[in-house]
């Protein structure tokens, strides 16, 4: 059996976006990093699975309906009447601006458990995905490693996005040394400048870097200076297109989408061009999601994008 797609692994969310000034009347969009991804590499043609847990109300149907107009399998997610979906509300300003204003989560322990995960989804793939947005949970970090088994046992490449958010742990050190202790068992890594000094501790990129050699292939983003990718203690630079900025938001998991793109399709990339060749794919993707507000209501011209890196 050939194998074919990318899983994704982590907990969707839903972002109430206020559209009135009075803040009284939201609209629902789906959202969460490891679903951005995964609705990125279903855009560009691969087959992607979502692992996570699903409720069974209103809310649950909305984000399992949404994930399935992105074309995303949700047959291994998991649903429980218990679940409810995590939210985000976002209120809008007199000028206009978005901001975030609270999150709410009334089941923080109904998450998709270890003996949940299904091994057979892992025979079929090529690529496991997760980033941290869970790791600071027991239960889900036992998820994750009983994730990271079944696809170091079945030939998946492992991606890992460190993607950081501080409110969500207990303390700086338990989160760096967390997310770090994950770091060894990934193929391929994305992590942007600012998180690579806090987790090595390091105030230069040269310092932080080798605390990191480890990794086959480590992606350092930098927004719009660039990225770098360090590959067998080789760097490669690719500097970011320009464009005009509206919105940041998804770029990070519009980049990643695009690498796993080019790995899924292409394979370990065996020389330097070929590297730089995916580097400046997942740049140009990655700035592209920045020229319109929203991460999944994002439509980008990824026919033509790929075409130019072919």
């Amino acid at each position: 059996m050939k194998k074919q797609g990318v899983i994704s692994f982590g907990e969707a969310f839903v972002d109430y976006v206020s559209v009135d000034p009075t803040n009284t009347t939201f609209q629902p969009f789906l959202g969460g990093a490891t679903v951005n991804v995964a609705a990125g590499t279903s855009r560009l043609g691969i087959p992607t699975y979502y692992l996570c847990k699903l409720g069974t109300d209103s809310i649950s149907q909305f984000v399992e309906q949404e994930l399935k107009k992105e074309g995303i399998n949700t047959e291994y997610a998991v649903h429980t009447d218990e679940k409810k979906i995590c939210g985000v509300y976002v209120h809008t300003n007199e000028a206009g601006e978005r901001l975030f204003h609270s999150y709410i989560n009334d089941t923080p322990n109904e998450l998709l458990t270890a003996e949940e995960v299904r091994k057979d989804v892992f025979e079929k793939t090529k690529v496991f995905y997760f980033g941290s947005g869970t790791l600071f949970h027991e239960k889900a970090k036992a998820t994750t490693e009983t994730c990271l088994k079944y696809a170091k046992a079945n030939g998946n490449l492992i991606a890992f996005d460190t993607n950081i958010r501080l409110k969500r742990w207990e303390s700086e050190s338990n989160c760096r040394q967390t997310i770090t202790s994950f770091l060894k068992k990934a193929d391929i890594v994305k992590i942007a400048e600012d998180e690579l000094y806090f987790l090595t501790e390091t105030d230069f990129l040269e310092e932080g870097l080798k605390k990191l050699d480890q990794i086959p292939f480590l992606f350092v983003t930098m927004g719009e200076k660039g990225s770098y990718c360090f590959m067998r203690g080789k760097r490669f630079f690719a500097p970011a297109p320009m464009v005009k900025a509206i919105d940041t938001n998804g770029a990070g998991d519009a980049f990643m989408s695009a690498l796993l793109y080019c790995f899924h399709e292409n394979g370990i990339p065996s020389s330097q061009p070929k590297l730089t060749k995916y580097l400046q794919f997942a740049n140009h993707v990655g700035a592209a999601a920045t020229t319109q507000i929203g991460s999944l209501s994002v439509k980008l011209d990824l026919v033509n994008l790929k075409k130019q890196f072919e």
